[in-house]
């Protein structure tokens, strides 16, 4: 099937599940799902009973998609993303940005869990992506033609929006929440980095790594959403004992530093503007 005609599908049952266009789109990251326990009344749906949507495989990803009216403003959520190493191509793991921008989302917060890379960044930090590099080796525009998802060559000059990052440091500032800034570095995985795989990261300009993200902002930007970023420093890059261990320590982490995580979204989504005042 038409990769447009796959997005449109899921559209469509969608809007019949709820029918309020949602303004602000959210992804969570490992262990960050707990976000959606702090909502009121909400709607969700599994990801297996949507059309064309792949489903998640990792722990810490629970596999919903869900709409909520809070904060003043109508929200759609992933909790849990979908990533290039569980052997889907960046077109599936990017539909559900598409699908968003389909149902009518403006501004993206997309969240993850990442490695420290910068010296001065400590487990349990948050930073503001201000930049990213793209080191998956593959990029979810390629073979994409269709001038109704996006332009062929979009810009990715702004690509985290100025004005939101600037909105996101005034919240975390007024709940004193401590939070850096930082340029996220996306590799495939699902290995963790070698030490000297850290030190090449750092030298190239990095202060986190992940495994995640970048395809999404990508596919967001080229949709015409306003992006911004947050990732929950869970571990020292380089350091990890384990892929198991190294796993639950992520997740672990990631859950202990919830409860700001929480306040954070929830400060920013309050405060946003829709688009035409971005």
């Amino acid at each position: 099937m038409e990769y447009y005609n796959k997005i449109h599908e899921a559209v469509i049952y969608l809007r019949k599940k709820y029918d309020k266009l949602p303004q602000i789109g959210i992804i969570l990251g490992s262990g960050l799902g707990g976000f959606c326990d702090s909502l009121g009344k909400k709607v969700e749906i599994n990801y297996i009973n949507i059309p064309n949507f792949p489903q998640s495989t990792v722990k810490g990803h629970a596999g919903k998609l869900i709409f909520t009216e809070s904060f003043d403003k109508t929200i759609v959520i992933m909790q849990g993303r979908f990533h290039f190493y569980e052997g889907y191509s960046m077109k599936e793991i990017t539909l559900p940005v598409r699908v968003f921008s389909q149902l009518g989302v403006e501004i993206l917060i997309v969240t993850n869990s990442a490695g420290g890379i910068n010296p001065e960044f400590s487990p349990g930090d948050f930073m503001l992506i201000k930049d990213h590099i793209n080191l998956m080796g593959l990029n979810p525009l390629i073979g994409l033609k269709d001038n109704r998802l996006g332009p062929q060559f979009p810009s990715m000059n702004k690509a985290y929006d100025p004005y939101l990052n600037h909105l996101a440091e005034k919240v975390a500032n007024r709940l004193k929440i401590n939070i850096k800034k930082g340029v996220y570095v996306a590799v495939t995985g699902p290995n963790y980095e070698t030490p000297a795989e850290v030190k090449m990261l750092r030298t190239l300009g990095g202060d986190a790594v992940g495994m995640s993200t970048v395809p999404e902002v990508i596919a967001a930007v080229h949709s015409g959403m306003k992006v911004i970023g947050i990732s929950c420093i869970t571990n020292i890059a380089g350091h990890m004992h384990g892929s198991e261990k190294g796993h639950e320590s992520v997740i672990n982490m990631a859950n202990q530093r919830s409860p700001e995580f929480i306040k954070l979204i929830s400060g920013i989504i309050k405060e946003v503007n829709t688009i035409e005042n971005v």
